[in-house]
């Protein structure tokens, strides 16, 4: 972003200096013919100038055609968690976008930046809120020279989205929140955003999407958007057909509709989750629509960090668990599907003596005294929790109540 308003002052002093060009003709040498003429001089001056658009013109459809530089999209292994890197050139210019920062409780997105040798990050994108999606925000921007922050716009109480800030504030960082109808180019890379049009009280369903154009690949992030911002999405008419798929919401059953997967037509799919994990995430329902979609299925879980990478024509697929799967749309290589194994959705279990604040289910949380459906969405949107006293940052929760949670015995840090 930044980049390309240089790129816009460049060419605003270009003009500049094309406009003092254009003063300066009458200083040049003029033929014997027109001098002392006024209408010849002008037309001379006319045609001198339409010469240098000229060539203005024919340079920009040159670097139009150039062919595209590799471009790769690294879903990153973060567990239970999200955090996307875009990385590309265009000539000279290095171009990195990171969606997503992980999980606020590792530094695992910044070390990973680190191994990729990033050291400057154009936009960092947080789809929402959520500590395990602005988790490393504040680390990578201590770490790393971060032109730019898009949010939603939405506020916690959180320590980590505090954190998140102040870490903008004090690095004077710009900070932007993008508008549904919003489309920028990043280098050769098209950026759409298509939600949320405005906040609404869920988390999840405010989730910033966007959709990247990169020659004819396209990508589609929706982030924890779930059936509702679907389907504000399917009614606004925006364009969301993508060759690839980030799936919503690590694959939880909430997302991922039929009537989504109909207008996105993704070629693969690719969702974040740790192994095991206690939400049972990716759920076998959004898996079944998928591959009864002909979607070709990658995971974290199962493949480690996944990388797709095109030249704006094709892509192919790297993961870490298994060998390169080539794909060129709209041919789908079905003899290499990857089968993820079906997983078995459970209910999250907890050990009967502890409910880890930090980390259990929405439902486990509704062991605590005084946490019911409302008050454990809002202990979730909080975290993480230092210690049990914390718990008194949930509206409703004053010290009387925090006596009774202490008393019950059963919320704790870890264990």
């Amino acid at each position: 972003m930044i980049k390309n308003i240089f790129t816009s002052l460049y060419l605003i002093a270009g003009l500049l200096v094309f406009a003092g060009c254009g003063q300066s003709t009458t200083q040049s040498p003029i033929p014997d013919n027109v001098n002392g003429d006024p209408e010849l001089v002008e037309e001379q001056a006319n045609e001198e100038q339409n010469k240098v658009v000229e060539v203005e013109d024919a340079d920009s459809i040159e670097q139009q055609n150039l062919p595209l530089s590799k471009m790769k999209v690294h879903y990153i292994d973060v567990g239970q968690a999200d955090a996307t890197l875009i990385e590309y050139n265009q000539g000279d210019e290095a171009f990195a976008v990171l969606i997503d920062t992980g999980d606020w409780s590792s530094t695992e997105v910044v070390s990973y930046l680190q191994a990729h040798n990033i050291t400057d990050i154009d936009i960092v994108a947080i789809t929402h809120p959520h500590a395990d999606h602005i988790g490393q925000l504040d680390k990578i921007i201590c770490t790393f020279d971060v032109s730019e922050v898009w949010m939603n716009g939405e506020t916690t109480n959180s320590q980590v989205f505090t954190s998140a800030l102040a870490a903008i504030e004090d690095n004077n960082v710009d900070y932007y929140e993008p508008e549904v109808g919003d489309v920028f180019d990043i280098g050769p890379l098209k950026v759409a955003v298509l939600h949320p049009k405005s906040l609404s009280g869920d988390t999840n369903n405010n989730s910033i999407a966007i959709r990247l154009q990169y020659g004819e690949i396209s990508f589609l992030f929706t982030g924890d958007s779930e059936e509702e911002a679907e389907s504000e999405m399917l009614s606004s008419g925006a364009n969301l057909k993508a060759d690839i798929l980030q799936v919503g919401h690590h694959g939880s059953k909430t997302s991922t509709t039929d009537s989504f997967l109909k207008a996105v037509q993704p070629d693969i799919a690719i969702y974040s989750a740790s192994v095991d994990n206690q939400y049972g995430h990716p759920h076998i329902e959004t898996i079944n629509r998928l591959e009864k979609s002909g979607v070709l299925v990658y995971g974290t879980d199962i493949h480690g960090t996944v990388i797709v990478e095109t030249d704006g024509k094709t892509f192919s697929v790297h993961t870490n668990n298994q060998g390169t799967i080539k794909h060129t749309p709209p041919e789908v290589e079905t003899e290499v599907v990857p089968t993820p194994e079906p997983k078995n959705e459970t209910q999250p279990v907890s050990s009967a003596s502890c409910v880890n604040i930090n980390s259990a289910s929405e439902v486990e949380v509704q062991r605590i005294i005084h946490i019911g459906p409302a008050r454990s969405q809002d202990l979730i949107q909080l975290r993480p929790y230092q210690s049990v006293d914390d718990l008194s940052k949930i509206k409703g929760i004053g010290p009387a109540r925090i006596t009774d949670i202490l008393t019950q015995g059963i919320a704790c840090i870890g264990g």
